[in-house]
């Protein structure tokens, strides 16, 4: 478990959470709770996907993944007791000072990230279109379920643990949604044009897979302007707001000029 969750990462979603949190009043005491349970249940997500069941690849975050390191039975059970660490955390840490009708509501965004109408959806629908054509309105609903959910989680358990009011979280959301597809698209960028030893997984995965990517969709050059549109949705759900958003904006950037 500490092998996978505290390997070198970007904490893109961690961020997200303590971004959200700080423009709507939260306390970093506070957003550290949802900001670990979100990150604990990305890398379960990360030692599933890397099974030789679904996506079966070696490398991860730079290091051997938790399969090779270990072994798929340990992998497995590290994944599982990742996800209900996070749900330990929301439902029990006394530094997350939100009342118990809030904690339960954060479980339950959580919950839905990661669940059928969620991440696990979402790498199903990759599973069964691993082989074959796509269409670009079910990538696009994949990736909404697959990479989107947890993001949009993200801001939502930030934004919960301040004071945000019924507008805010709606505006956050919608930032929220086109931030994660944005992420995704640049993510299926990075895969077929930078090197290994950059990215820190193995490359050319998706191509070598035969996998439909906005990459392969799109070409490079229309595939980052889609995201490139996608940053300046998320920027105008912002600008009606008149609350401190600019760490939301820097990490907006960094989605689409990301590097790894």
């Amino acid at each position: 478990m500490r092998y996978s969750t505290l390997a070198v990462g970007k904490r893109f979603r961690a961020a997200l959470v303590y971004a959200a949190g700080r423009c709507t009043g939260a306390a970093d005491s506070a957003l550290d709770v949802p900001a670990c349970a979100v990150e604990l249940v990305h890398a379960f997500s990360l030692i599933h996907d890397d099974l030789p069941a679904m996506d079966d690849d070696d490398l991860r975050r730079g290091q051997p993944t938790c399969h090779k390191a270990f072994d798929e039975a340990t992998a497995i059970l590290a994944g599982d007791a990742l996800q209900t660490l996070a749900f330990e955390l929301l439902t029990s840490d006394s530094a997350l000072t939100v009342d118990a009708a809030r904690r339960l509501e954060m479980c339950q965004i959580l919950a839905s990230a990661v669940g059928a109408r969620g991440l696990a959806g979402g790498q199903a629908m990759d599973l069964a279109e691993s082989c074959g054509d796509i269409r670009m309105e079910s990538l696009a609903t994949m990736h909404a379920l697959k990479t989107g959910s947890l993001i949009r989680a993200s801001v939502a358990l930030g934004a919960l643990t301040g004071s945000a009011d019924k507008m805010t979280l709606d505006q956050l959301d919608k930032f929220a949604d086109a931030i994660g597809l944005a992420y995704q698209i640049i993510d299926d960028v990075l895969d077929g044009t930078v090197s290994t030893d950059i990215l820190g997984k193995d490359s050319g995965s998706d191509r070598n897979s035969d996998k439909s990517t906005y990459l392969s969709e799109l070409g490079e050059q229309n595939a980052r302007e889609f995201a490139r549109d996608l940053h300046e949705r998320a920027i105008r759900s912002l600008d009606c707001l008149s609350i401190n958003t600019g760490l939301l904006r820097e990490l907006a950037a960094f989605t689409i000029y990301r590097t790894h």
